[in-house]
């Protein structure tokens, strides 16, 4: 069984590394650390020139919750559009209505807005209180995957349901479990769920090259070290791949 292997990365010098350690496709996003926010459309140009494996687009326009007002539906609309005019392969979409179900007539306009891309549903989903109910909506509105944890924390917590969603949607709609996968259960994962796609980031740091600096100030949190940053780690990828080919 071939295993499909999405890395997420929010940065241009983690592209190289993803592909270094085996990636298969890439989700290219802003904001890792808020969940994966939409990227600029300079990134997405950049990462169509460079990519040598298929890159899907984030579309999420704000960090927080997945009900999303008519203006930001005109954003999500709009940067499908330049994910498209970039050349990416793809789009990541989700969105729900004030009742946790997933809101088929603005998901419908997404994926009509991204015809002629590939659509994957995005871990929305872990937030829906009808998981089944939602997967019939994702197909009927023509996606071709959903990431997910299985509507827990990680996706080794959440095999049971990823296992359960897989046996519910067949060969009709492909689930890639995300979420705290790793080396370490990625094996298990795979032959617990009988899901052949897996979505992780793989993060390490690096330190900043700045040779002289003014510490004192910060750009955001106080908690957030500006000068720690964050990247894919090729050898986290390559790790995983390796369990893969045991």
């Amino acid at each position: 069984m071939t295993i499909q292997l999405e890395v997420c990365i929010d940065n241009l010098e983690s592209l190289r590394y993803a592909e270094q350690g085996g990636a298969t496709r890439i989700e290219l996003c802003s904001s890792l650390a808020l969940g994966g926010l939409t990227p600029s459309a300079g990134f997405m140009h950049a990462a169509a020139k460079y990519a040598t494996v298929p890159v899907y687009a984030m579309i999420r326009p704000r960090q927080g919750d997945f009900l999303f007002s008519s203006e930001d539906v005109e954003i999500m609309l709009a940067d499908i559009y330049a994910a498209k005019q970039a050349g990416l392969q793809g789009v990541v979409i989700g969105v729900l209505t004030p009742h946790g179900l997933v809101d088929s007539d603005i998901v419908t306009r997404l994926v009509k807005q991204a015809q002629g891309m590939g659509v994957t549903f995005h871990r929305a989903i872990d937030q829906c209180v009808e998981p089944m109910a939602a997967l019939d909506t994702i197909m009927a509105a023509g996606c071709e995957r959903i990431l997910t944890s299985g509507l827990q924390a990680n996706a080794y917590d959440g095999i049971s349901m990823i296992n359960q969603m897989h046996q519910h949607c067949g060969q009709r709609l492909k689930i890639m479990a995300g979420a705290g996968v790793n080396s370490h259960n990625v094996r298990e994962i795979i032959a617990r769920t009988g899901i052949n796609e897996i979505h992780l980031s793989g993060k390490t740091t690096r330190p900043s090259h700045m040779i002289t600096v003014a510490k004192q100030a910060h750009m955001g949190s106080a908690d957030i070290d500006d000068f720690e940053i964050p990247i894919t780690g090729a050898a986290n990828i390559a790790a995983v791949i390796a369990q893969l080919q045991l």
